[in-house]
């Protein structure tokens, strides 16, 4: 659901508080679709600072469930998200666009506030997921998840040219 700025437009230092619930059930992350488990709605607070520029400010909690890098087992990730943004609907789109600034959570008068959590969500991604500290990953040949055990693969290398590395390995490996 869309809310419209302008009726904030009225008078300076006019403050409004929205309590929107969030519609997106994935979000599009940068390993592919990540299903929301849990969410509670978005609360922003938007302020008519001068001149038809607004500030908006507000909080966001979503759990997501994401594969872990090693495993691939879901894992539920959890995000507490404080949002802090500076409109300024004098700007057109293309003044926007030459600064930089580009807000695609603005379309007209109308912020999305979806698309608000979105970003925040985009800048705030763990660089790794892991389902625990000491996650053992899956095996090369079978993919099989070692937390559950050993799979009984040989460890021998498949390409027999990696044989003389595999011994170095070997050779070298602390016990």
């Amino acid at each position: 659901m869309l809310i419209n700025l302008s009726e904030l437009f009225s008078c300076q230092g006019k403050v409004k508080t929205y309590t929107q619930e969030l519609e997106m059930k994935q979000f599009p992350g940068p390993g592919g679709l990540y299903e929301i488990a849990e969410k509670e709605p978005v609360v922003l607070t938007i302020t008519h600072v001068k001149e038809r520029r607004l500030l908006v400010s507000g909080e966001a909690r979503l759990t997501l469930l994401m594969p872990c890098d090693r495993c691939l087992e879901p894992v539920k990730v959890s995000f507490a998200l404080s949002i802090e943004e500076e409109l300024d609907m004098n700007q057109s789109e293309e003044e926007r666009v030459e600064a930089l600034d580009e807000q695609p959570y603005i379309s007209g008068y109308n912020l999305d506030p979806d698309q608000l959590v979105r970003n925040e969500l985009m800048l705030n991604l763990p660089m790794k997921v892991l389902c625990r500290e000491d996650c053992k990953g899956i095996c090369g040949q079978c993919g099989k998840n070692l937390n559950q055990g050993a799979c009984g693969c040989a460890d021998q290398p498949r390409d027999p040219r990696m044989a003389a590395i595999q011994d170095i390995f070997k050779r070298y490996k602390e016990v």
